[in-house]
């Protein structure tokens, strides 16, 4: 598979909405993946902690609810998603986009399976890396 560029946008409680919309004008499949499903418990758990629709014409956007807890961010509310399953080649870009950033979140092994790491750079784009387990 090598490695894929796409958007990510979070949105306010309203992800699979927005998706399934996408998904009627785009086509493709579409996959969600609830906060529950995943294991948090409670309010918020029928919420979407990821959404993938790729479309026939090979788009790909991704998508998530602004997890329970954190503050939706209008303006600052998408990312620039790397992922796949080269993973030398995504730990040299996550290492690369790391000077002078913020990580938000070390990329290092999620309840999912992947790697998975957040991070701003130096310039304010907001950045994920997943390595596909």
């Amino acid at each position: 598979m090598g490695s894929i560029l796409n958007p990510y946008v979070q949105f306010d409680g309203d992800a699979r909405e927005a998706m399934e919309f996408y998904h009627s004008v785009l086509g493709g499949e579409l996959k969600l993946n609830t906060f529950g499903e995943s294991g948090m418990p409670g309010p918020g758990a029928d919420k979407i902690m990821h959404a993938q629709l790729t479309s026939a014409a090979g788009y790909t956007i991704m998508a998530s609810d602004t997890p329970p807890g954190m503050d939706y961010k209008p303006g600052q509310n998408i990312s620039i998603s790397i992922s796949g399953d080269d993973a030398e080649l995504l730990r040299g870009y996550w290492e690369a986009l790391g000077e002078g950033a913020t990580v938000a979140m070390p990329l290092e092994k999620q309840m999912w399976g992947d790697e998975f790491g957040a991070l701003v750079d130096r310039f304010g784009v907001n950045w994920m890396v997943d390595i596909t387990s």
